[in-house]
């Protein structure tokens, strides 16, 4: 893998954001773990993912969240390897796992503000995403 110009793969990358938003609070909630995983099994993008590979990425994510400078460095390795047609995709699976338990906290509100500054994604696309994503997890 030294010489593979792209260490992750787009689904990777994916996978990773929304691990990042998952731990942004430093708490993992089942409800967000088990959209991280209805995610993957369901939608065509992930069609040919290796699913074993979501403990290595979660590792790398939390290693990198451990240090000064690791979600730059996140963010880095996400720039490159992320196709920009899957930007606005990513955006859309992160604020899934944000709603995922109902509520959004500080933290993942910032990690969101920062995935659409890192994926330079417009503001009212960005808004239509996340108006999509309180739609879809609404309550009763």
């Amino acid at each position: 893998m030294a010489n593979d110009p792209h260490p992750l793969s787009p689904q990777d990358c994916l996978v990773a954001i929304m691990i990042a938003v998952s731990a942004s609070d430093e708490e993992i909630r089942t409800s967000e773990l088990v959209t991280i995983q209805s995610i993957v099994n369901t939608l065509p993008i992930f069609s040919e993912y290796d699913t074993d590979r979501i403990n290595t990425i979660a590792g790398t994510v939390f290693d990198l969240l451990s240090v000064d400078e690791g979600l730059d460095a996140l963010f880095g390795l996400i720039r490159d390897d992320l196709p920009e047609h899957l930007h606005e995709t990513a955006y859309a699976l992160a604020c899934d796992v944000a709603a995922a338990d109902g509520s959004l906290n500080q933290p993942e509100l910032r990690l969101l503000e920062e995935i659409r500054y890192e994926l330079a994604l417009d503001r009212l696309h960005a808004g239509a995403i996340e108006r999509g994503a309180r739609a879809r997890f609404m309550k009763i």
